[in-house]
This record gives C-alpha cells, sequence and structure tokens, in this order.
C-alpha cells in the first residue's frame, strides 16, 4: 500500500467495490436502452476500469498492480461462469470477459498520468 495515514478506508473501498461488482453481476440485470447495442459491455468496462484504476491509486508497486490486475480478470471470468450455473436470468457471455479486460488495461492506464497519485493527493489536502 502507499503511504496513506487512513490505508484501511482506501482498501475497504476497494474491497467494496468487489463486493458490488460481484452483487450486481449476479442480481436481476438493470434495464438497458435498447438503442444502445451490447450496452452491457460498456458497463463492464467501466467498473472493472474503475476497480483497476483504484488499485494503480491504492498500491505502490508494478507487481501489486499487476497481481490486482490478474485478480479482477479471474473474478470478471469467475462471474460470467457463475452467472451461467447460478442464475435463471442471466448468461456467461465471453464477451463481458474481453470488456472487463479492456476495462482492467484502461484503469492501469492510470499509472501513466499524475492521477495515480490522486487518493493520496486528496487523503493529505482533506482527510489528515
Amino acid at each position: 500500500m502507499r503511504d496513506f495515514s487512513k490505508p484501511k478506508l482506501w482498501l475497504g473501498i476497494w474491497i467494496f467495490g468487489w463486493a458490488l461488482c460481484i452483487v450486481l453481476s449476479l442480481g436481476p440485470p438493470p434495464p438497458i436502452p435498447s438503442d444502445v447495442p451490447d450496452g452491457d459491455k460498456i458497463g463492464h468496462t467501466l467498473a472493472y476500469a474503475v476497480l483497476s484504476g483504484w488499485a494503480v491509486m491504492i498500491f505502490g508497486t508494478r507487481r501489486a498492480w499487476l497481481r490486482s490486475a490478474a485478480a479482477l480478470m479471474v473474478l470478471g471470468i469467475a462471474i460470467e461462469f457463475a452467472q451461467g450455473a447460478l442464475t435463471a436470468n442471466r448468461t456467461a457471455d465471453p464477451y463481458d470477459a474481453l470488456a472487463d479486460a479492456l476495462g482492467i488495461v484502461l484503469g492501469l492506464c492510470v499509472a501513466l498520468t499524475p492521477a495515480n497519485n490522486f487518493l493520496l493527493t486528496l487523503e493529505r489536502r482533506w482527510l489528515s
């Protein structure tokens, strides 16, 4: 973890994001406007980009970022299997896993920008 004064807060928010992703993925599907083809893929990409980008902002090493990315990819694939096996109103879709992977890569790109220090800066300015 980076040098946060409240590391449990930032890690807890990330874990909550994981839990929210799981619950939303296994519950009833949200209504998606029919004029957006494959609109759920946008949601997958955004959700996993946020989780991956958050990992970049809370963990301080490239190794931790890559481990987080791998764990998120496993989560995305596991959710697809779970949707096919455990739900009656969802189906396993390999393209969802590809959208998850795209989101993970986009989130990792935060490491290449000044935004990788956003949470650290936020904490030091507002929460210390």
